[in-house]
């Protein structure tokens, strides 16, 4: 059988066909030097297409290229799908791209090959896309540190959660609301953080979730108003978290030393020492890298587990008369029954109270999305991990609820000679009674310092080892510290590199195989320093607590918002959620918000709304198909088709603009002027008819640069471009087809032919002809004239169905623009375009003259006063000129002016010409 090769002629460098006696030709996506056909019996085999590297020589890279063949003797020139085909979220070096249809169309043409089967090329190759290698990396240079569901999310999660209020303030809750309430404030809790946990594996499992976490969901989801916001708030927020459970965690050590007679200064700067040393601890082990904050982590879990396998055998060891003293009993039901019911205790003790001092302990459960970055898989590790971490601490907190709540009575005096020697209870007070132990005098002066309502330290007391559970609190106060400060550079880390705010991007750099944020670890550093030395932390906590919600809020309301507008980018793995259950969280989070601290939710909106206004105003470029995008998409549908079925009614006319302007960038004047009348108020089309002589010439990106020539220019147009054979086969198809239902034109405007002296009888008559189909298609029609043409020019002259002129004091333009139509930022790519014409500028007191000749309707009349709404022309007084004669003149004014009183139009003057019908003078034919 023999081999016949053909040359293919290619254009440049881009693809790459290889063929050799094993197989069948090869497609690369990085070379292109031609190509084969085999024959066999007759049968051409057309080549089979497999993805390859010519760089990867050894076995171990081959194997990590997957050759994706067609074997068929139908098979096509193109690829077959492949991931890094649409992934555009991957890194660069993975991307691909497809052959395009240039590739495939050139594929086949026949040029000469040498015989031995080795493809050349005299042109060149097709320029490909920018593609590294990642199998091209240094083999000597250590992967980044990736985790798993459960180190890199359930333990973070589950440590951020338990903290120093598990500890310290869980068993008092539980004396104040009774185990039921407090089954029901943990449940509450849950539900807020199961519902805003159920949101959150919806989005992270909706697309690549890469470093940011929150910031990154709601960014991504609601666009850069509402991410930018939350971006600053939520890192400020996990910032002051890591300083106030390390004023925590300092508090525990001052007091620990004060139980050994032990002090530094004084109790106060015993904290701030304490704090300051921890918080510079915590960030050492932050900056030494994700792998020792990892294992620091998981040495904080084991001894969390610890203290609360000691807390547990401690409930189960016959209590002596020591703990009896403190109120401790072990299991009892009588203990139970009385602990089941509230006591409320204090002036502001209550239901929202207890549930306002709780809730900080549920707020953990953005740890694991907040290092998004450096998981394995975050869209399976972050809905894994943190519903089962909150599956856990809930399991937790009411075992601990009810197991303190079944062996320790509310008031113990802690005094072991007040244990009854006899039977006799007679004149004794409280549950402790029944038990063989008299606390009447403590119970009624209120004065016991031990017991559920009066002491932190029960589940210490209870426990088999008192200190252990104090290594718990450590723990607790310290793993939380520890991931807050790890969360909060990297979300700041990941605002700064999406430049929504200026000053920050400083903070985006990142070292080391991770990208760590080590200026944004610094800036944390100092945040938490300085509100450990000087700040209120009791005001700021609250601050804390709305920031969180507020986060919880956006999040739920990012996945109802993306639910609800149905787009067909929305498509979570995650299917375990509904858009409901995600706008109670969001509702419930905000009422919560105002419950707990009304003045924080307020401080905390007020926050919120200057960033999203500071955004908003900037309007960064920037384009994450947001939910918003896709919601404003349904508005507008919604509106365009609903106003199909709104009968017309004069009251509601506009003069809804096809403008004939071609490239609008070369008649600025022509977009100017019906910009001025039509912006803010009605419809405007720059239709582009592309004759068949300037197609082949006209660049590829003409479309977008005309667009984004607009919207710098701040012209409210859509623009439209058409190729035809001449003027008035494109006009033609542009007044039969622009438009969308009601949001169709109804007025043609267009350019007057200064050059028709000189030009061809047929363009003279396309122009005309234009006209007469304008006026068949029930058009109204508009022509701008100026005198110099449509350049820049100071003298001007309007024509409105041939009847609307300015007057000769529109020359000399004052040179002031007016903020609200000036053209944008002239120094941005595509400014140099950006002509000033003198529709852009405050024409003061001028006078606008408008030659009312011939009934049309009102048009000559309505452009003028919609003109005169503008900022620019609002001084400007219009004067209308109407024919008559000289026997009935004053008549004719004043019909005119009760004619324009009731069409409520605000005209200085009406003058009647006479002498129209007059041969014009030969100094005026000259």
């Amino acid at each position: 059988m023999g081999l016949f090769a053909s040359k293919r002629k290619i254009l440049g460098r881009g693809v790459h066909f290889s063929t050799n006696e094993e197989g069948p030709p090869r497609y690369s996506p990085h070379h292109f030097d031609g190509s084969t056909v085999h024959r066999n019996h007759g049968l051409q085999i057309p080549p089979t297409i497999v993805v390859s590297d010519e760089e990867s020589s050894t076995s171990e890279r081959r194997g990590s290229r997957a050759e994706l063949r067609r074997s068929s003797v139908y098979s096509t020139m193109d690829l077959v799908p492949q991931l890094e085909h649409y992934a555009n979220s991957l890194p660069r070096q993975m991307m691909r791209s497809r052959p395009s249809l240039e590739t495939l169309r050139k594929t086949f043409e026949v040029v000469e090959i040498g015989m031995d089967g080795a493809s050349t090329s005299d042109s060149g190759s097709l320029p490909g896309p920018d593609m590294g290698n990642e199998d091209s990396q240094d083999p000597n240079i250590k992967a980044p540190v990736r985790f798993g569901w459960i180190v890199g999310v359930m333990v973070r999660c589950m440590l951020n959660i338990w903290g120093v209020i598990l500890f310290l303030r869980l068993s008092w809750i539980t004396s104040q609301a009774g185990i039921v309430l407090t089954c029901v404030i943990i449940l509450m809790s849950v539900v807020v953080t199961s519902v805003t946990a159920l949101s959150i594996s919806a989005i992270a499992t909706n697309g690549r979730v890469v470093s940011g976490g929150a910031y990154f969901m709601i960014s991504r989801t609601l666009g850069p108003e509402i991410g930018g916001p939350i971006g600053v708030v939520f890192s400020f927020a996990n910032a002051l978290a890591c300083a106030l459970n390390t004023v925590g965690f300092a508090e525990v050590v001052r007091d620990l030393m004060q139980e050994f007679d032990a002090t530094m200064v004084d109790p106060v700067n015993d904290v701030r020492i304490v704090g300051v040393i921890t918080i510079t601890v915590l960030l050492l082990i932050s900056m030494a890298g994700m792998e020792w904050e990892s294992k620091t982590q998981i040495l904080f879990f084991l001894v969390l587990l610890v203290s609360f396998a000691n807390y547990f055998v401690g409930t189960l060891i016959p209590p002596g008369i020591e703990k009896q003293a403190v109120g401790i009993f072990g299991y009892r039901g009588d203990i139970f029954v009385e602990n089941l019911t509230p006591n409320w205790r204090g002036p502001d003790a209550g239901f929202f109270q207890m549930f306002s001092i709780f809730f900080p302990a549920a707020i953990g459960i953005l740890s694991g999305a907040n290092i998004s970055g450096d998981l394995k898989d975050p869209a399976t590790a972050i809905p894994k991990g943190t519903l089962m971490a909150i599956f856990w601490t809930t399991i937790s907190y009411l075992g601990i609820t009810v197991t303190v709540g079944s062996c320790v009575v509310r008031d113990a005096s802690g005094n072991g000679s007040h244990i009854l020697l006899g039977n006799n209870t007679d004149g004794c007070v409280g549950l402790a009674c029944n038990m063989g132990w008299n606390f009447t005098d403590c119970i009624q002066s209120q004065s016991c310092v031990y017991g559920l309502a009066n002491s932190v330290k029960v589940l210490g007391q209870v426990s088999g080892f008192y200190y252990l559970i104090t290594a718990g609190v450590f723990a607790a106060s310290l793993s939380s510290a520890l991931g807050f400060l790890v969360s909060a550079p990297k979300v700041f880390q990941c605002l700064c590199n999406d430049k929504i705010y200026p000053y920050i991007i400083f903070f985006a750099k990142g070292y080391g195989k991770n990208n760590e944020p080590l200026r944004a670890y610094m800036l944390c550093y100092v945040i938490a320093i300085a509100f450990i030395l000087i700040a209120e932390l009791n005001t700021i906590a609250a601050l804390i607590s709305n920031f969180f919600l507020c986060s919880y809020c956006l999040i739920n309301f990012s996945c109802f918002h993306a639910s609800i507008t149905n787009s067909p980018g929305w498509r979570p793995s995650f299917h375990y959620y509904s858009k409901w259950t995600a706008l109670f969280g969001a509702v419930i989070s905000v009422v919560l918000m105002f419950l707990f601290t009304w003045w924080a939710a307020l401080v905390t909106f007020c926050i919120i709304f200057f960033l999203f206004g500071y955004v908003n105003y900037n309007k960064p470029k920037i384009n994450w198909g947001s939910s918003v995008q896709a919601g404003t998409y349904n508005m507008a549908l919604s509106y365009s088709v609903s106003l199909t079925g709104v009968e017309d009614h004069v009251k509601n006319f506009r003069p809804q603009c096809l403008v004939l302007t071609g490239p609008p960038n070369q008649r600025p004047a022509l977009v100017d002027f019906v910009g001025s009348f039509t912006k803010h108020i009605s419809l405007m089309i720059c239709g582009d008819i592309i004759l068949e002589q300037d197609r082949k010439t006209r660049p590829q990106d003409a479309t977008d640069s005309l667009v984004k020539w607009m919207n710098k220019r701040k012209v409210r147009s859509f623009y439209t471009p058409l190729s035809a054979d001449n003027l008035r086969a494109g006009s033609k198809q542009l007044l039969q087809a622009s438009g969308l239902g009601k949001l169709k034109p109804n007025t043609l405007v267009l350019g007057f032919k200064t050059n028709w002296r000189d030009s061809a009888p047929e363009s003279i008559e396309d122009y005309i002809n234009t006209i007469y189909d304008t006026f068949d298609s029930n058009y109204c029609l508009c022509i701008l004239r100026m005198m110099d043409g449509l350049d820049i020019s100071d003298d001007l002259e309007f024509e409105v169905n041939q009847g609307f002129e300015p007057d000769e004091n529109v020359e000399n333009q004052d040179q002031q623009t007016n903020e609200e139509d000036t053209a944008d930022d002239m120094s941005d790519e595509g400014s140099s375009d950006q002509i000033k014409t003198v529709f852009q500028n405050d024409q003061g007191k001028k006078t606008i003259d408008v030659y009312w000749i011939a009934d049309d309707g009102g048009l000559t009349l309505l452009v003028p006063y919609l003109i005169t709404r503008r900022k620019r022309w609002h001084k400007c007084k219009v004067r209308v000129f109407i024919i008559g004669d000289e026997q009935n003149m004053e008549e004719g004014r004043n019909e005119m002016l009760a004619l324009l009183k009731r069409f409520r139009l605000d005209v200085s003057d009406v003058i009647v010409m006479t002498d129209i019908e007059k041969q014009p003078h030969p100094k005026n034919w000259q």
